[in-house]
């Protein structure tokens, strides 16, 4: 096969950052921003992001809800209307509530609606997501070509599997590789539990959100090579998605550090492999 025919389509394939925020900072609301995140204790609007996505060459992005409330899409879908770089939205719903499917087929009708995440890493039931009530909720996604983000710590991946497994029809990516502590080089609980998804094709995994797991101060590129091997040895290269997680990822790092992570570590990657995590997945995953 001709080398330069192959590729050409990849080369001019969109770059897309799949996991990014936006917030009016709410002191009482936004709690989870302590003092030791001062940094972030601030607004951060589509009109700050542009220009780092520009200098990075990010064609979109995937803005993801930081508040669990029916307000927070509002907010998001109204900066959609004033950010044309914004391809799609990751909202909440009450997944339990008795009216779900309402809710979402009133959602259904904004198009950069693409899907919905719950902050299950903060839920005092660490099994929530394999509640009747919850699990009702999540069936009521696939009618509507809605995704479901999951938000996790690493003691809940065992848990993911009989989630993912009880609907394999419903796309349903985990966020920030659930968020191993990198800064203590702790790999194997994790590592055990990452693999043991690698065989449910409906699962994907945002490579995002790394660098506030590792020291924030200290960092090295070779902290995070354990990790993005396993991730990538799990998923292969057609399930997993970049995602910047700014600004949180400011806390320890820029835009482009963070950036600087894995362009480095996928450079020994084929083209069209690369362009498959920095947009094709994102855009066939969300259908961008």
């Amino acid at each position: 096969m001709d080398w330069e025919a192959a590729n050409k389509p990849v080369l001019h394939m969109q770059r897309i950052d799949a996991h990014q925020h936006f917030w009016q900072f709410d002191p009482v609301r936004d709690s989870w921003i302590n003092e030791e995140m001062a940094v972030i204790q601030q607004d951060f609007l589509p009109a700050d992001l542009k220009p780092l996505l520009q200098q990075n060459n990010i064609n979109g992005t995937v803005v993801v809800q930081s508040d669990q409330s029916e307000k927070e899409n509002a907010f998001q879908l109204d900066n959609a209307t004033t950010a044309d770089f914004i391809k799609g939205i990751v909202g909440w719903v009450d997944l339990q509530s008795a009216n779900v499917e309402d809710r979402l087929a009133y959602y259904s009708a904004y198009k950069i609606m693409k899907g919905f995440r719950h902050v299950l890493q903060g839920e005092a039931d660490r099994a929530l997501m394999l509640k009747p009530a919850f699990l009702h909720g999540i069936s009521k996604l696939q009618q509507f070509g809605f995704t479901y983000d999951i938000l996790i710590f690493p003691d809940q991946l065992q848990y993911v599997p009989a989630l993912v497994q009880a609907f394999p029809d419903q796309k349903f990516v985990i966020d920030h590789i659930a968020k191993p502590t990198i800064k203590e080089h702790k790999t194997a609980g994790w590592i055990k539990d990452i693999r043991a998804l690698a065989g449910y094709e409906n699962l994907y995994c945002k490579i995002s959100g790394m660098v506030t797991e590792a020291d924030w101060k200290g960092w090295q590129q070779q902290d995070f090579t354990p990790y993005l091997d396993t991730v990538v040895e799990t998923f292969g290269t057609n399930r997993i998605m970049f995602g910047s997680d700014w600004p949180v990822c400011l806390v320890a790092a820029s835009y482009q550090e963070m950036l600087a992570i894995v362009t480095n570590y996928f450079s020994s990657f084929t083209a069209r492999e690369q362009a498959n995590f920095f947009g094709l997945n994102a855009i066939e995953f969300y259908n961008l």
